[in-house]
């Protein structure tokens, strides 16, 4: 003990402490010494696991960034290159974007698709069938029957509502058209109007009835 602390608990006791007092106090100061250590390394631990933590969110766990809209354009004159006809590439709102645009083909039926995100981020696909057949357009939307018949922009199409049945998937709603040399197949979970925008489009793309008669 130094002189400092021996006087001050001379002080306070008004005699010298014995032997087990010193050692007591002792004890009690280590023990209050290591609580004060382990609270200490508590604070560190929570701090670090803190600093983990936000490193993990900040670095880590990122958002996954959205993919460039698809020049759906382009992709188009190639596919109507390697048909030999043309395919369809409607006019969107300039708030629309394609996430996908391809040739591709199923059950022996050549397809071309277009993956259109509306500005409500709602989804409508639109597939151009050629040389269709029953079996295809079943196929395609998970076995639709009954389809009303409507009129938009002076185009005969067929819809089918099927809103709130689980098995169809994006099949939801479907607008379906015959061409001139293929069927035409919108389907997705937009609404209505937006649909109606998408046959205006197309409509604006599709040859007269005139020219298709008279085509030799």
């Amino acid at each position: 003990m130094t002189s400092a602390g021996a006087g001050r608990v001379v002080a306070e006791l008004g005699r010298p402490e014995t032997p087990e007092e010193t050692a007591a106090r002792v004890a009690e100061s280590r023990r209050r010494r290591r609580a004060n250590q382990s609270t200490k390394n508590l604070v560190l631990s929570l701090v670090a696991s803190l600093g983990i933590v936000l490193f993990l969110v900040v670095v880590v766990v990122r958002q996954t960034p959205t993919p460039p809209p698809v020049d759906y354009p382009s992709t188009a004159a190639d596919a109507s290159a390697a048909l030999g006809t043309d395919v369809l590439a409607p006019t969107v709102p300039p708030t629309w974007s394609a996430n996908r645009a391809d040739l591709t083909a199923s059950g022996g039926v050549r397809e071309w698709y277009i993956g259109f995100l509306t500005d409500t981020d709602a989804f409508i696909a639109l597939v151009q069938g050629f040389e269709t057949n029953p079996t295809w357009l079943d196929d395609l939307l998970r076995g639709a029957s009954g389809g009303e018949p409507v009129e938009i922009a002076g185009v005969e199409w067929n819809l089918y509502d099927r809103r709130g049945v689980d098995a169809v998937g994006s099949r939801q709603y479907a607008l379906v058209t015959e061409a001139a040399e293929s069927t035409i197949v919108l389907y997705g979970t937009a609404s209505e109007n937006e649909f109606a925008l998408l046959a205006t489009a197309i409509a604006a793309d599709l040859p007269a009835e005139d020219e298709t008669e008279t085509a030799p």
